[in-house]
């Protein structure tokens, strides 16, 4: 992996909430192909899928770009009651569904996520927020549609004496898309982790992996992660 981030002191900057994701690390790329000074922040909210961090630390380090991983697991008892923070609860298999979406809904993520980023970019003099809300979640998770991200823009323009940009280039575009942006750009999605459960191998049936699977098989293209079962089948 290698940077393409302008080393000059006079770089704009930019916050990208990373979570170690494949959206969120075609993002952050992306953000370092425009030249921006990049400071990477990811979140430990005591999900189940943690290791989501470490795959994260590992690409900041070889990209030589800060990173701040903030412990804001002081909240879990807030947003427990979904199946990605509380491992009492099954982690539902297969394609997307009603009950699957809303058993790994965490309450409010997104809004708590880009308000510590925003507050992140105030400090350091950054002028804009990146996350990866994508198209494909649009009808998956409210905190990812159009008009919450328009809304969330609109308060950090207000929030504080110096105007944030919340910006999610990605908008408008399905996972497939991202994928197909981030191979263009010859990105190696070995460096990602997407699996709800967060063990050695990806499972290849929880909802994540199966919208990871299909985008690959949309682009013609082979996940390099291992999994725990044969995903020949699974991609659609």
């Amino acid at each position: 992996m290698s940077s393409t981030a302008s080393s000059g002191a006079q770089a704009p900057s930019t916050v990208v909430i990373y979570s170690g994701g494949m959206d969120s690390y075609t993002v952050l790329h992306r953000a370092l192909r425009e030249g921006l000074a990049v400071h990477a922040l990811s979140f430990d909210y005591g999900q189940r899928h943690r290791r989501e961090l470490d795959v994260a630390r590992q690409v900041c380090e070889s990209l030589a770009i800060p990173h701040q991983v903030v412990d804001i697991r002081a909240i879990h008892g807030l947003i427990d009651n979904s199946a990605l923070t509380n491992a009492a609860l099954t982690m539902p298999q297969g394609e997307y569904d009603a009950d699957s979406l809303h058993s790994t809904v965490v309450p409010n993520r997104n809004m708590i996520l880009l308000s510590l980023a925003i507050a992140k970019a105030v400090n350091i003099g950054a002028n804009r927020v990146d996350y990866g809300a994508h198209g494909g979640d649009h009808m998956l998770y409210p905190d990812c549609r159009p008009a919450f991200v328009e809304a969330m823009n609109d308060v950090a323009q207000i929030a504080n004496f110096e105007p944030v940009t919340v910006h999610a280039p990605y908008l408008a575009s399905s996972k497939a898309d991202i994928l197909r942006d981030g191979l263009a750009m010859g990105l190696d999605y070995r460096h990602t982790w997407t699996c709800y459960e967060g063990q050695q191998l990806a499972c290849g049936q929880c909802g994540s992996c199966r919208e990871r699977l299909a985008a690959f098989a949309a682009n013609h293209s082979v996940d390099p992660l291992d999994y725990a079962i044969d995903t020949s089948q699974v991609a659609h």
